[in-house]
């Protein structure tokens, strides 16, 4: 079998999220669990650190691994979903899974994967777990896939848990209200394993407290601890001075470079460097090596799609902001960039809260509606239509990279036009992979 055929099957044979949202579900941990123990529980041969939230888990998870694997930490990385490639989702020191070594697990395992019928997600945490324990990493930063109680990563007991922050999204699944959201994803949070919560939320932090005391896990809130000003974009990379006040009220100053450009990275920033600290006696970092890194978090992991810049005159920025919350912050940095006019390329998947997402986007831009190659993809002459019930116009297109052309097209070249809306939208840029450019 090789590396195509056995991505054919397992898109065949399992059921998929992202191809059919919610009804690939399967709920409760058995599954992974006898995925697991029938691989001989690899779950439990590496050191990990388990990252969950409703924003901003991934670009943290990829900021950890950056910094664990410039520290000389054979580091590896989960991350869902992938934007291109499925090999982006289990990654060693920033180098994707071969091809060959995804085919040879299914091969392997094809008898039982067929006895468990578990999920499309089950078997590829199984299969990263499996892969991390075979490559004898040091530390693996696993990313929650969807909530956290019972996501197939909670298998997990990790050196820290970390939950970024809380906000409406999948509501269906996790609840309608921000203390049963928090209650989901502080699920992982596990009996006297540390707990670190980026950002305090008046309706969210009672839940955290509880969990925390009742489970015994110190627990820390990265935002009282950490205070992060921003310089400003200065030769590509953004400027941040990091305050930090210590339990001995000793404060410490740290100067550093952020290669992720979005201001919306600083609470993950926060949250990155309260999980280094608490855990320097395990894995000690030395903060030379923290601050290469997390200049160059992009180059040695290979995250793409968070607030990247694609080309210049006009400027072009993607970013996979896909919820309500996240192209609220998303927006708070665009509005700090100067520009003509703001076009914006926009596909959304059909199963959000469609009202929540067109409610924060700017009625003064100028809108390409279009849709991911993807079932769950909404069609883009309906997003036109609901964002025109809501003061958002433009035209429709069949493809994210026909509605790039057009807007090129209309373009000055000191306009800037944001792509947005969704992973699969993102994900189908034939551009994604070229040299970034600065702002």
């Amino acid at each position: 079998m090789q590396y195509s055929e056995a991505l054919d099957y397992l898109y065949s044979r399992l059921p998929v999220f992202h191809r059919i949202g919610s009804k690939a579900l399967k709920p409760g941990l058995g599954n992974t669990l006898a995925l697991c123990e029938a691989l001989g529980n690899p779950q439990e041969k590496f050191r990990s650190i388990h990252v969950g939230g409703t924003n901003g888990k991934g670009s943290t998870s990829h900021m950890l691994s950056a910094i664990y694997q410039t520290a000389g930490y054979r580091t590896g990385l989960y991350t869902s979903p992938h934007l291109q490639s499925f090999t982006e989702r289990i990654r060693i020191n920033g180098t994707a899974i071969d091809e060959q070594d995804v085919a040879r697990f299914v091969v392997e395992h094809q008898s039982l994967i067929e006895r468990i019928e578990p999920s499309f997600f089950e078997v590829t945490v199984a299969m990263a777990f499996d892969y991390f324990a075979s490559q004898q990493v040091d530390v693996a930063i696993i990313e929650v896939g969807l909530g956290g109680r019972l996501d197939s990563t909670n298998v997990l007991t990790p050196l820290i848990s970390v939950i970024t922050n809380i906000g409406y999204d999948h509501t269906d699944i996790l609840g309608d209200t921000l203390p049963q959201i928090a209650g989901e994803k502080a699920g992982i949070i596990k009996p006297g394993i540390p707990g670190i919560i980026g950002e305090t939320h008046p309706e969210t932090e009672p839940i955290f407290s509880k969990t925390a005391h009742l489970l015994k896990s110190p627990i820390t809130f990265a935002d009282q601890t950490y205070q992060i000003e921003d310089r400003g974009i200065v030769e590509g990379v953004r400027q941040l001075s990091v305050t930090y006040g210590g339990e001995d009220n000793h404060v410490r100053v740290q100067n550093l470079s952020l290669d992720l450009l979005g201001t919306y990275q600083l609470p993950n920033l926060a949250t990155v460097l309260a999980t280094v600290d608490n855990l320097r006696s395990q894995l000690p970092v030395r903060e030379e090596d923290e601050a290469r890194a997390l200049s160059a978090v992009t180059l040695l992991t290979g995250l793409k799609g968070r607030f990247q810049i694609l080309g210049d005159q006009p400027k072009v920025i993607a970013d996979t902001a896909h919820n309500q919350p996240g192209l609220l912050a998303l927006f708070e940095t665009i509005a700090t960039l100067p520009y003509a006019t703001l076009r914006i390329i926009l596909g959304l998947v059909a199963d959000k809260d469609r009202g929540k997402v067109l409610s924060v986007l700017p009625p003064t831009a100028v809108y390409y509606f279009c849709q991911a190659q993807t079932p769950r993809a909404l069609a883009s002459e309906t997003l036109q239509t609901e964002a025109a019930e809501m003061g958002r116009f433009g035209e429709s297109y069949p493809d994210v990279n026909v509605a790039l052309d057009a807007a090129l097209a209309e373009a000055s070249t000191h306009d800037l036009i944001l792509i947005t809306g969704s992973n699969y939208t993102i994900a189908e840029l034939t551009n994604l992979n070229s040299k970034p450019s600065t702002v």
